[in-house]
């Protein structure tokens, strides 16, 4: 524990993240002393079954009942076994599954019981890294920006330049690496920028029980309906000022504006929406960013990277090509974010979540073998 503590020394974390595509957990290292990136360590992914995510899916949207109970059984056995896999970690940080966020009125809820996972796999862990942001009047999202800026800083940015998750839903972190702390005013603006993958994989999974749109194959094929576009277009979503933040189902009527159109056409316009979203988010950019880098598993659909590239005013590209990886990256950001908790730095600012203050989120805690110790 005086490890975790102990400020400008380098921890091993251990991050995972279940995110609203509901495909699996992503588990990755991290070695980090809660400001600069050292180096990343071995990542593992653990898919669920279509039981498992069955049992997920009857808990969206729910804030308490019986799907719940079930729904985390299924996180907490799937994090066990995949977590257990990894050794030489002083600290994990653990997302859970967001199954409801509605900041403004009900709060944010996350599936999961980080203390019995600490006790289970006898490692400190953070957890509950929203509830504090939103009880100060945040989002609660995006968190993984501050890490973001530390990535900025790994690869030597000299100049703005965004990142752009595209999972269930999107959100974007413009950064301004110039600045020395994530925290600083004007060296982050974060985000929602609309639905990404959800609805387009709700929809393939209802017409064809396919998961997703495989290298947007479909997509290919169809044509955009430009009326179902406009119509996405006129949520009033689009025209409040950032930040701000989604639940997996704000759009769920998405789906109901394509009913009517051909499983391609259907296809090629929920693609479009997703593009379209993040070009409407683009506006709200402080400067425009020399490049956009991709991550999340929406910059493996050819057909949605040539929109964006079409729509937005600078390069496109997966953030592999500046030596990250874009299935990992949110892992590795819950990572960077537990040992920044530990060390009571902060992880969300007015800038990424509109919290009221930087706040430092999330609820260490320690297993009983290790409390024993202390």
């Amino acid at each position: 524990m005086d490890k975790l503590r102990q400020k400008g020394v380098v921890i091993r974390a251990l991050g995972a993240m279940s995110g609203t595509s509901l495909d699996g957990v992503d588990a990755a290292v991290l070695e980090t002393d809660g400001v600069n990136i050292t180096g990343f360590g071995p990542f593992e992914y653990r898919s669920y079954s279509s039981p498992e995510q069955n049992t997920l899916r009857a808990a969206l949207n729910q804030w308490a009942g019986p799907t719940l109970a079930p729904a985390t059984d299924v996180v907490m056995a799937a994090h066990q076994a995949l977590l257990s896999q990894f050794e030489g970690i002083d600290l994990v940080g653990f997302h859970g599954q967001t199954v409801a966020h509605a900041p403004r009125s009900r709060g944010t809820l996350q599936l999961g019981d980080g203390a019995a996972l600490a006790d289970a796999l006898g490692v400190p862990v953070v957890w509950d890294f929203r509830s504090a942001d939103v009880e100060l009047g945040g989002e609660g999202a995006p968190l993984a920006p501050f890490f973001h800026f530390a990535c900025a800083k790994w690869i030597k940015a000299t100049g703005p330049i965004a990142f752009l998750n595209l999972g269930g839903v999107g959100n974007i972190t413009w950064v301004d690496p110039t600045h020395d702390a994530p925290e600083a005013h004007g060296a982050l603006l974060a985000f929602d920028t609309g639905p990404a993958n959800a609805p387009l994989n709700d929809l393939m999974l209802k017409r064809l029980g396919q998961p997703y749109d495989k290298d947007g194959a479909l997509a290919k094929q169809g044509t955009v309906e430009t009326g179902a576009l406009e119509l996405f277009l006129a949520e009033p979503f689009f025209a409040r000022m950032p930040p701000k933040s989604l639940d997996r189902n704000d759009f769920a009527e998405m789906v109901g504006l394509v009913n009517e159109l051909s499983d391609a056409d259907a296809a090629a316009t929920l693609t479009a929406m997703c593009a379209t979203g993040v070009a409407e988010a683009m506006q709200h950019c402080p400067s425009p960013p020399t490049r956009v880098l991709v991550t999340g598993g929406g910059r493996r659909n050819p057909v949605l990277m040539k929109m964006l590239e079409v729509s937005l005013d600078c390069p496109v590209m997966p953030v592999e090509d500046v030596g990250l990886d874009g299935d990992m990256l949110e892992a590795q950001a819950f990572a960077y974010l537990a040992v920044r908790v530990a060390r009571g730095l902060p992880t969300s600012c007015p800038g990424t979540t509109g919290v009221r203050a930087a706040v430092g989120g999330g609820t260490v805690s320690v297993p009983d073998s290790v409390r024993s110790l202390i």
